[in-house]
């Protein structure tokens, strides 16, 4: 008996070491099955999760609120954000930051910037010379970076996603304005990496509160179309939205709903934030009009009496909304004296006339990008705090001309809600009903370059080319292939946004350079003077434009193919080697069209700008790589590319290359494959 039992002991030993290892895998797994979403508004911020028995929940903060103030508070030793650091702004209005978004991606000499300073004169804004860029100048010691002062706040909301859901939390999809550029998207792409999250994708937040509306009525969703519109007004910007609803076939899944955006119109400053202001300045009027003539300070050279009166506003405009009239009063408003003024909604809407009358300008902007007309427009969605302004309504009904506006969707939580869906989607821990997003590209991006042509012998000329690879609301994520046919020397070629005639000539300076990057390309010479007797099949640049939005340069190769006669041994007589004999940029193998499956969907040779006309012979392809229609949002999104964030403007820049990023080719031997690296813009 006792040899029995000493025969067993170890079975029974192996059996509990082996359910230990087994429940501390799953407790592992466990720690990454939570997701995350963070609607990143001007003024506030919804966060939301999925994790196992928790499907797509709102996180509450510490004061148990579903919305948490974007505002934080800065000192020596101390940070506060939220409610806590609402409370610090009217003691320490110079360490209390808030609306910083509206500076991410901008240059010092942007006029959203002069705007920011002339709104909050209490910050100190220094320049960065290195980037461009400016910077919050909390004290001699303390200086931060928009982008530093936003990974701190997705930091704090990464905090309070993880006590909510008891468990670590990474993995996350971020919202950002529709009219985001390039510049703006990496800034926020940089700062979600200062707070370590993983960022799946930055879903625009008119398609997070779209796809939130289609996804809780997902059973009236049919063959037939239904073209929506969403006017989402929001603290510091007004976005509307136009979007198609249809169920599509899929390889897959078979039938399956879909929503494609179809046009977008913005106003980047129309929004609750400047009605707010107007009423500042208008209570700090009344108040100097009632102290005049007691050769007393103006109180707004007080920064202190300036937040409350902000604050003061803010609720003066919650109240007039429902309220013909109410009375503003402040408690020691300065030099102990109280403030007591009477304001009503005659007062309100007049101070904001001219803001009232940019109300429809976005809903034609959607109509014309989306070519489409208000009676082809089933149902208008409000979306935003901000259109709960009467006025807002009123003009708004009359611009639409429908009989009454949509009020059946969380104004507030929707975006946080689609995106939180989309990062569950995204995720591999869950497995959701699949729904096809459909994003549209706001601002289109071409190719330029020029090329010395001889169009009579001995007269040569210059010749600029434009070619565009994503056009404006087309659809991405999607690949692009850009054919040279006509280089056989060392050449460069600029990277910049298309047509932004749709902007109006403030947008334009607001939205920056419209040169993202320029290449230089070096050893194309070499590479045909080392094959002569190959064909050349062109210079091929590959641009990917991914779920993020992001655009990004991943390879470039020079192709070269040759006509090899097969030995009697094998099947065929002749058969084509195409071989990538050198890349662009030095790296790793360049995989095969087929093993990175993507297939060749479309080619098109566009039109050349400027009535230039290409020479016989002169092709310059566009390809495409993959399908544009994301079929399928439970696949994982691509990881970010790789490379610095171009946060500081619109311009990639290369310190080693005076502002301009550089590709170089390295010849490798006589061995017929690419050597490719990933390039981020």
């Amino acid at each position: 008996m006792t040899a029995t039992v000493r025969r067993q002991r170890p079975r029974r030993l192996a059996c509990w070491a082996l359910m230990a290892v087994l429940l501390a895998d799953q407790l592992a797994l466990s720690d990454t099955l939570a997701v995350m979403s963070v609607d990143l508004g001007s003024e506030s911020m919804k966060v939301a999760i999925v994790k196992p028995g928790v499907p797509m929940e709102i996180v509450l903060n510490k004061e148990s609120r579903r919305k948490t103030p974007v505002i934080v508070t800065l000192k020596e030793n101390e940070r506060f954000f939220g409610d806590s650091a609402a409370s610090m702004a009217i003691k320490s209005p110079k360490a209390t930051l808030r609306y910083f978004q509206h500076l991410l991606g901008k240059q010092e000499d942007n006029p959203h910037v002069a705007l920011y300073r002339a709104r909050f004169p209490e910050h100190e804004l220094g320049f960065d010379p290195q980037r461009q860029t400016v910077y919050f100048q909390i004290s001699p010691q303390l200086q931060f970076s928009p982008e530093e002062v936003l990974g701190m706040v997705l930091n704090y909301s990464r905090s309070l996603a993880e006590d909510f859901a008891e468990q670590p939390i990474k993995d996350a999809v971020i919202t950002v304005p529709a009219f985001f550029n390039q510049a703006e998207r990496r800034a926020v792409l940089q700062a979600a990496r200062m707070a370590g999250l993983k960022v799946l994708q930055l879903i625009n937040d008119n398609t997070a509160t779209a796809l939130s509306y289609g996804v809780f009525r997902r059973k009236d969703i049919n063959t037939t179309a239904q073209n929506i519109m969403f006017y989402d007004m929001g603290s510091g910007s007004t976005v509307c939205t136009i979007v198609t609803y249809q169920t599509v076939k899929t390889k897959e899944a078979g039938m399956q709903p879909q929503l494609q955006i179809r046009g977008v119109g913005f106003d980047r400053t129309l929004g609750g934030l400047e009605m707010e202001l107007r009423l500042r300045e208008h209570l700090a009027g009344l108040f100097n009009e009632q102290r005049k003539g007691q050769r007393v300070k103006d109180v707004r050279e007080n920064p202190r009496a300036m937040a409350k009166l902000l604050r003061e506003a803010n609720r003066l405009k919650t109240v007039l909304s429902a309220n013909a009239d109410h009375m503003a009063q402040i408690e020691g408003l300065m030099d102990d004296v109280d403030f007591k003024a009477k304001v009503t909604r005659v007062e309100f809407e007049e101070l904001c006339a001219d803001l009232f009358e940019r109300v429809a300008r976005p809903v034609q902007q959607a109509l014309q990008s989306a070519e489409m007309n208000l009676d082809e427009i089933e149902q208008v969605i409000l979306v935003g705090g901000a259109t709960r302004v009467p006025k807002v309504q009123e003009v708004l009904l009359k611009a639409v001309g429908k009989e009454e506006l949509g009020k059946n969707i969380n104004a507030d939580e929707a975006a946080a809600m689609g995106a939180v869906y989309q990062a569950a989607a995204l995720s591999k821990a869950f497995k959701v009903k699949p729904f096809i997003v459909r994003d549209a590209v706001i601002y289109p991006i071409l190719v330029e370059f020029t090329r010395e042509v001889e169009e009579e012998p001995g007269v040569h000329s210059l010749k600029h080319n434009r070619r565009v690879l994503f056009s404006r609301m087309g659809p991405y994520p999607q690949r692009k292939v850009i054919t040279f046919n006509r280089y056989s020397h060392d050449f460069n070629f600029h990277v910049n946004y298309g047509d932004l005639g749709f902007l109006g000539p403030k947008d334009l300076r607001v939205f920056g350079s419209q040169n993202l990057t320029t290449v230089k390309l070096k050893g194309v010479g070499e590479s045909f003077k080392k094959y002569p007797d190959y064909e050349s099949k062109g210079i091929k640049a590959h641009f990917n434009l991914d779920e993020s939005g992001v655009l990004s340069l991943d390879r470039v190769e020079s192709v070269f193919e040759t006509l090899v006669e097969d030995s009697p041994e094998e099947e065929s007589t002749l058969t084509k080697l195409g071989n990538t004999i050198s890349s662009l940029f030095g790296g790793g193998t360049t995989p095969d069209t087929k093993e990175n499956g993507t297939d060749t969907i479309q080619e098109e040779e566009e039109s050349p700008a400027e009535g230039s006309k290409d020479e016989p012979g002169e092709q310059v392809e566009l390809k495409e790589e993959t399908e544009a229609p994301v079929e399928d949002t439970s696949q994982p999104s691509p990881p970010e590319p790789k490379g610095d964030a171009a946060a500081d403007g619109e311009k990639a820049t290369d310190k080693e290359n005076g502002g301009k990023s550089e590709a170089q080719c390295h010849m490798e031997a006589s061995v017929y494959r690419g050597l490719v690296t990933r390039f981020g813009f």
